[in-house]
């Protein structure tokens, strides 16, 4: 098996997604130098956080945090790249198996039913072929054993990216996103951790807490892997 790897790698090198750099048989995605330097947030498990005050007013969420503060062209930014736009399914997981890692300890995931990813719109999962949101969601579930379901949430239209978008930009084009299927009988009374890759303005997130807060005494949470602070 070495054997066949060496000579996988010797014709596809594997390379950090942040420095470039070769990558050892022990390093996955990333180098261990530039896991080390990721700026992380510190909100963990803390309640009433800054982030989790930017749902007050639009929905009484259980919980929020993020793992990295994103800034653009930065080493969070490219990761996020390779991962939506560049193919990087294993490092999707990767960054999911790290979330978790990272909370496991504080009790962020004590109580949490169910995980929902972020849904993509049909027509770009076609052409994607795959949800970084869904893939960063299995790997937290891989390490938390919390089930991940995909099919409650469902966007309704294929809305113009986001990244070039004002905040009120955002939030117009996130107006009315999502809708919420006929699997969701099962969420009745549930408690639901809402899986995205970065947080912004937090439009798209709370288009699907509009969706999902039609949902008989659910309860929501909310993770990405990093998060904008304005």
């Amino acid at each position: 098996m070495n054997f066949l790897n060496d000579i996988r790698d010797f014709f596809f090198p594997r390379i950090c997604v942040c420095c470039g750099k070769l990558l050892s048989s022990q390093e996955e995605g990333l180098c261990v130098s530039c896991m080390a330097s990721l700026p992380l947030t510190g909100l963990r498990n803390t309640p009433e956080n800054e982030m989790e005050r930017l749902f007050w007013g639009i929905y009484p969420i259980e919980k929020a945090t993020s793992l990295y503060y994103y800034a653009r062209g930065g080493s969070v930014s490219k990761i996020l790249h390779g991962m939506k736009y560049y193919g990087r399914k294993r490092l999707c997981k990767q960054m999911g198996r790290v979330i978790a890692t990272e909370l496991l300890d504080t009790g962020f995931f004590d109580g949490i039913d169910y995980i929902l990813p972020v849904p993509l719109h049909k027509s770009r999962l076609r052409i994607r072929g795959y949800n970084q949101s869904e893939l960063l969601a299995m790997g937290i579930s891989e390490l938390t054993s919390i089930p991940v379901i995909t099919d409650a949430l469902e966007r309704t239209h294929n809305n113009a990216t986001q990244t070039h978008k004002s905040a009120s930009g955002r939030w117009e084009n996130a107006e009315g996103l999502f809708k919420i299927t006929e699997k969701t009988f099962s969420l009745h009374g549930r408690h639901l951790l809402l899986v995205d890759d970065v947080l912004t303005t937090g439009a798209t997130i709370s288009s699907c807490i509009d969706a999902l807060k039609t949902v008989d005494s659910v309860k929501i949470s909310i993770i990405t892997l990093a998060w904008t602070k304005s």
